[in-house]
């Protein structure tokens, strides 16, 4: 039995549910340049992610951990492999079919909150419906709002915000459209500790009450502990996988990856 297979039973649906997993990577490769310039950032993950999870990826520097969410989140190609993604498999789709399904079935938290400064926060969280020409379900956006504690800030524009504040609207925008799965690349990473805390807490709730699936690229342990689960990446593969984290095993592991 190799680790990566360990890792697959681990983190897939169990075949009792019934269910599809809301994210499965099979052999994704992800391959840079030619001959002696070369980069192999993915060699070969597989990787399955059940409803209603919570996953942390971590590494190193370089070891894969953007490409691997930018290739799952259909915003990259791989060289090779397959991303399935709620029974979708988007590695066939064509350039139009994947942007209207990144619109309306997965969210993205990025690092850098990407508002648009010229709109409103109720303007930046009604973007994506806006984008998609969808009509927005207007009681499920006032619940976004108010649990993301931006009922009094409706109307400020970015700059004006937090970084927590808003990290939070970058949140509000990504479950308006109520993905199927949402992506964060160092979410807490412009924050400070308690603002942080408030994120992940938000994120963590997303997933207990909304059954969201979410995976997270962070290097915080203390970010990971919050997730179910940890995936640890090395030299563009799967290193090792951790249930259950606490923010002393991630680091430990960590410490010991290149062993």
């Amino acid at each position: 039995m190799t680790t990566t297979d360990t890792i697959i039973r681990s983190v897939q649906v169990p075949d009792l549910a019934g269910s599809p997993a809301a994210l499965r990577v099979t052999a994704l490769t992800k391959t840079y340049g030619r001959g002696d310039a070369q980069v192999r950032a993915l060699r070969n993950v597989d990787l399955s992610f059940r409803p209603a999870s919570f996953t942390a990826v971590m590494g190193p520097s370089g070891c894969g951990k953007s490409t691997f969410l930018h290739t799952s989140a259909g915003l990259d190609t791989p060289t090779s492999g397959s991303v399935t993604l709620d029974g979708i498999e988007l590695t066939t789709m064509n350039e139009v079919a994947l942007t209207k399904l990144r619109r309306q079935r997965i969210g993205f938290v990025f690092q850098a909150f990407n508002l648009l400064p010229a709109l409103t926060v109720h303007q930046n969280i009604l973007l994506p419906a806006r984008l998609s020409g969808t009509r927005p379900d207007k009681p499920w956006v006032r619940e976004v709002i108010e649990r993301t504690r931006l009922t009094e800030r409706v109307a400020h524009r970015p700059a004006q915000l937090s970084g927590g504040q808003q990290q939070r609207v970058a949140i509000a925008r990504a479950l308006v459209m109520r993905p199927v799965v949402l992506f964060a690349d160092e979410p807490t990473g412009a924050l400070d500790s308690r603002s942080s805390r408030d994120v992940l807490l938000l994120l963590r709730d997303c997933v207990d009450r909304d059954g969201l699936t979410i995976v997270m690229v962070t290097h915080d342990p203390v970010a990971a502990a919050h997730a179910d689960a940890v995936v640890f990446l090395a030299d563009g593969s799967v290193a090792d996988h951790m249930q259950d984290p606490t923010p002393e095993r991630v680091a430990d592991r960590l410490i010991r990856l290149g062993e």
